[in-house]
């Protein structure tokens, strides 16, 4: 039995423009249909506004579904669960407390803020390499060192899923890559199973295990590309022949590249 079985989700959502009658209703996921083994880390791939943070937000269960069927470890999600970790765009932090603090709120609210979180809080802020801020306020922090703090937040609970959407988006370049690489190892520390929603092809293949790409809104999974590359993964992997031809399948997916029997043809 799969962990994650994600089936025929649908979601409409009423309305388009506030307080007015004819406005139309918006189908935000039509069909979406997928599934995900314990430990995986799962790309979900699709142009921006597509509905692929809708559908981490009902498997969250922030939202709810319209119709389908959403099984996390065999149980149905219909409502928020403790054993989910979140990473979003922005960091969200809070700007009074410390790095430290901050990491350790997740542990307050589930009433489990005792001496084994604050270890473990440490051990996760020392594998992100913060162990020197541990007092520090966001507002002294870069944005990838902020975005660390809130991935540590996520972890703090050990999560068995942590859903991330677009995390790194807002990040240069340069941080961007070694987000990356940081993931895939706090991920190949802890075990967890992640799904990450991204519009960049490269991020895609470079982190995941799987590659499920969405159609333009409402949201249908067009293709579940398996990606071969052993772990652990190191950048000069994008610079091969293997990992181009995965981006080529995946861009074909998107309808961003031409397949390559069209463009002979068009010759």
């Amino acid at each position: 039995m799969p962990f994650g079985v994600i089936g025929k989700v649908r979601k409409v959502f009423p309305g388009g423009e506030p307080r007015s009658a004819a406005s139309e209703p918006v189908v935000a996921l039509d069909d979406a249909s997928f599934q995900f083994e314990e430990g995986e880390l799962v790309a979900l791939l699709g142009p921006s506004g597509c509905g692929k943070t809708t559908l981490l937000r009902i498997v969250g269960g922030l939202i709810q579904k319209t119709s389908g069927s959403v099984r996390i470890g065999g149980r149905e999600i219909v409502r928020p669960t403790g054993d989910y970790g979140f990473v979003f765009q922005a960091p969200s932090l809070m700007p009074w407390r410390s790095v430290l603090d901050n990491v350790l709120f997740t542990m307050e609210i589930l009433r489990r803020n005792d001496r084994a979180a604050h270890e473990r809080a440490r051990d996760l802020l020392h594998l992100v390499g913060l162990s020197e801020f541990l007092t520090a306020r966001p507002h002294q922090l870069s944005g990838g060192m902020q975005q660390r703090v809130a991935l540590c937040r996520a972890l703090i609970h050990q999560p068995k899923l942590l859903l991330m959407d677009e995390p790194f988006g807002a990040l240069d370049e340069l941080t961007r890559l070694e987000m990356n690489d940081l993931l895939l190892r706090i991920r190949q520390e802890t075990g967890a199973s992640v799904l990450f929603v991204t519009h960049s092809v490269p991020e895609a293949v470079y982190l995941s295990d799987k590659v499920i790409v969405f159609s333009k809104r409402p949201a249908r999974v067009v293709k579940e590309i398996a990606v071969m590359f052993a772990y652990p993964r190191q950048q000069r992997l994008r610079f091969t022949p293997a990992f181009n031809e995965a981006e080529r399948i995946a861009s074909e997916a998107l309808g961003v590249l031409a397949p390559a029997t069209d463009e002979m043809s068009a010759r």
